[in-house]
């Protein structure tokens, strides 16, 4: 009975034994794989740190990239003024079914033979006139900028083949002094020509002048000016004074409207030119853009193209000049229109269908101080249309057909009243 008992004290004793190893082995178990977790844990915050850094990096070189934009190409002048220079090389040529006869592929309508007196036709015709070379500057004065701009083309002189000045002005502040386009005569509202002259209805004036800029609000603008129009038909001794009033009315909608003075003096006579005018451009949809231009003026040929001579002066010597006996006769009124459309077709390609008119009162002592009514006109107008395609940024290729007539007042001597201009013009332009 003792060893019996002996016997079960022993196999519990062993019992017990293996009851704790086991749970030891276990508790070990527990802690491995608690070990292993916080291993894989530890792993997985180092792979986010790294993470971290490198968005972080990624970060920092977005915004460095965004925060230093690519400078423009500027040049400095030893005083410190710096510049950009721009320009294109264009050569144009022009097909002449019918038309004017100075030797040039540009807009003559105003001049054009009557039908059946020595008509220009079948005439090609090209120039690298256009070309133009041009500098923007600007230099600081105190704590505003000078900025300006000095523009040349190769359309000047007679036969439109000189170098001649196109713009050449300061800015600072509201003030502009120089010469750029008139603020009557403004092209903003043409619609888009080949012919570098534009057509009927249109203007491409510069003159000399002196500009103030006042602003209403970020719509609406007044410009006023006092200009020199250059008029050689008169004795000038005063300048002709503009105003321009621009207002956007919505994002797509912008009219101006300008009027215009200026004495004619001729010896001790005076007579009052003046004119008006009302311009806007219309964004019909993306891509389509509507512009219209109007004029009404009395006494002055020298802002709006192709016009007859603002007043008519008598006791002319046999040149046409002016003498000591010369006196106003009458003075010309005229109204013109130019309207248009253009359409873009995607990137590369758009065209433009386009019509000006004008037509000139009959008033008859105008009419009786002309020697040669052959000369001046009843009526003007022309139709064209173009498109221009740019394969590639700095090129761009351009096609255009135009049609217009002219109707004198005076008959030639074969009955006839009216001439005809008929073209084809091409366009090739390299700008840099």
């Amino acid at each position: 009975m003792q060893r019996t008992l002996m016997m079960s004290m022993i196999a519990l004793s062993m019992g017990g034994m293996s009851v704790a190893a086991q749970a030891q082995t276990q508790q070990q178990k527990e802690i491995e794989q608690l070990r292993q977790e916080v291993q894989a844990l530890r792993g997985l915050i180092e792979q986010q740190k790294v993470q971290n850094a490198q968005t972080a990096t990624a970060i920092a070189n977005v915004q460095r990239t965004a925060a230093a934009p690519v400078a423009n190409p500027v040049l400095k002048t030893a005083k410190g003024a710096e510049f950009n220079l721009y320009g294109n090389v264009r050569l144009d040529a022009s097909y002449q079914v019918e038309g004017g006869a100075k030797d040039m592929p540009y807009n003559q309508i105003n001049g054009v033979p009557l039908e059946g007196n020595k008509e220009q036709s079948d005439r090609l015709r090209s120039t690298l006139s256009a070309t133009r070379l041009g500098l923007d500057f600007k230099s600081p004065v105190g704590e505003q900028d000078v900025k300006g701009k000095l523009e040349v083309d190769f359309l000047g002189g007679a036969n439109l083949d000189n170098l001649r000045i196109r713009h050449a002005y300061l800015n600072y502040g509201n003030w502009l002094i120089g010469q750029t386009w008139s603020n009557f005569a403004i092209p903003d509202y043409m619609p888009e020509t080949i012919d570098a002259l534009a057509y009927v209805g249109g203007a491409v004036k510069r003159t000399p002048q002196v500009r103030y800029t006042t602003k209403f609000s970020p719509q609406t603008n007044l410009v006023v000016a006092a200009e020199d129009p250059k008029d050689s038909s008169i004795n000038q001794r005063l300048p002709a004074l503009t105003a321009r009033l621009n207002h956007q009315f919505a994002d797509n909608l912008n009219v101006s409207v300008r009027a215009m003075g200026h004495e004619k003096r001729i010896n001790s006579e005076e007579e009052m030119a003046w004119g008006v005018g009302v311009g806007a451009k219309y964004d019909v949809v993306p891509g389509t853009t509507l512009k219209a231009d109007y004029y009404h003026v009395k006494g002055d040929s020298s802002f709006v193209s192709f016009t007859n001579k603002g007043v008519a002066v008598t006791n002319l010597d046999d040149k046409g000049a002016i003498t000591a006996t010369s006196a106003i006769a009458a003075q010309s009124e005229f109204d013109s229109i130019m309207v248009g459309i253009t359409q873009k077709f995607g990137d590369k390609v758009h065209g433009t269908l386009g019509y000006g008119y004008m037509s000139f009162d009959k008033d008859p002592n105008y009419i009786a101080a002309t020697k040669d009514t052959t000369t001046i006109n009843k009526d003007l107008w022309q139709a064209w249309a173009n498109v221009f395609y740019s394969p590639r940024k700095p090129l761009s290729f351009g096609l255009e057909y135009v049609y217009g007539e002219r109707e004198a007042f005076g008959e030639a001597a074969n009955g006839s009243k009216t001439g005809e201009d008929n073209r084809i013009n091409a366009v090739a332009i390299y700008n840099f």
